[in-house]
């Protein structure tokens, strides 16, 4: 099975009440092929600057990340500048510089056209369905947005939907899709404009996927120490793409499991600045995390007494 992102690749400059990183390497094509490559190998699509240190990405390709798709422009690299609140939850943008970003037209090597597993990055809707109109035959799509596009591209966005099988989204984002606050309301609109699945990102909360009939939710995994929320949805993308791509399974438990896998990918992203939180990490040291998550779901229901 193989397995593509496209998506952006930036520096990030993050600011919480736990500390600071400048320019590290980030965007969510990074995010996605760093937690998604533990579980399975990834081709990644997107653009650099001539600024980039290119140099610390190819120290990644030894964990299974195919980086030849990354065109590399005249010019400066998408960077991004937050600060977090106290509480990690509200994040302001402090800057935000496209460079090369801006005129990024994704262009698929002949070799990442038969791909089976697509997940296309929060990038422009419009250029999501070019990316689609190069790879007919993907077996599972999956794509995310932003605010910014519900806002300026809505049309091209609801065509995206009627095109891909899962939408992946936080609350935020689902509720100004739908206009509607309550986010399972939300959830089945959604559904009703195309996507055969919705997954909605919450945070420290989890997420939760629904489907026509079903819901599902996954907890966030229980931490005591969080830097950097960075990247976490990302990398929860990464988990849930690279455990469908590794185990070939679209059924519900196999989509269910991948929500867990997801989720451990997450607490990864979020136990560090940048992706930091990934060093070292090992699939055996994920496959111990995902069994932790019996305990924190399992409840063994006894009969009620008559």
């Amino acid at each position: 099975m193989s397995l593509l992102v496209v998506g952006s690749v930036a520096l990030d400059s993050v600011f919480t009440p736990f500390g600071e990183t400048a320019d590290a390497l980030g965007g969510s094509a990074v995010y996605f092929s760093v937690a998604g490559s533990l579980l399975h190998p990834v081709k990644v699509v997107g653009v650099v600057g001539s600024d980039y240190p290119v140099l610390e990405l190819e120290k990644l390709a030894p964990r299974g990340i195919d980086w030849s798709g990354v065109e590399r422009a005249e010019g400066e690299s998408f960077r991004w500048k937050g600060k977090y609140s106290y509480d990690l939850q509200s994040r302001e943008t402090l800057e935000t510089r496209l460079g090369v970003f801006a005129d990024f037209r994704p262009k698929l090597p002949d070799g990442f056209r038969s791909v089976e597993y697509l997940f296309l990055g929060n990038i422009d809707p419009e250029l999501q369905l070019g990316v689609l109109d190069q790879i007919p035959r993907a077996r599972f799509v999956v794509c995310d947005t932003m605010n910014y596009w519900i806002q300026g591209k809505k049309d091209a966005l609801m065509a995206l939907l009627e095109r891909v099988d899962l939408l992946m989204v936080n609350d935020s984002e689902a509720r100004e899709l739908s206009g509607d606050w309550n986010i399972h309301r939300a959830g089945r609109w959604i559904l009703a404009h195309g996507p055969k699945r919705v997954v909605v990102k919450q945070g420290e909360y989890g997420a939760l996927m629904m489907e026509p009939g079903r819901t599902f939710y996954a907890p966030a995994f229980p931490l005591e120490e969080v830097f950097d929320p960075t990247g976490a949805g990302d990398a929860f993308a990464g988990g849930f793409m690279g455990y469908l791509a590794r185990t070939g399974s679209l059924t519900e438990d196999g989509l269910r499991s991948a929500m867990i896998y997801g989720a451990a990918m997450g607490s990864y992203a979020v136990s560090h600045f940048g992706i930091r939180g990934f060093e070292g990490v090992t699939l055996i040291d994920v496959q111990r995390r995902v069994r932790t998550f019996r305990d924190l779901t399992h409840v063994p229901l006894a009969e009620l007494v008559p």
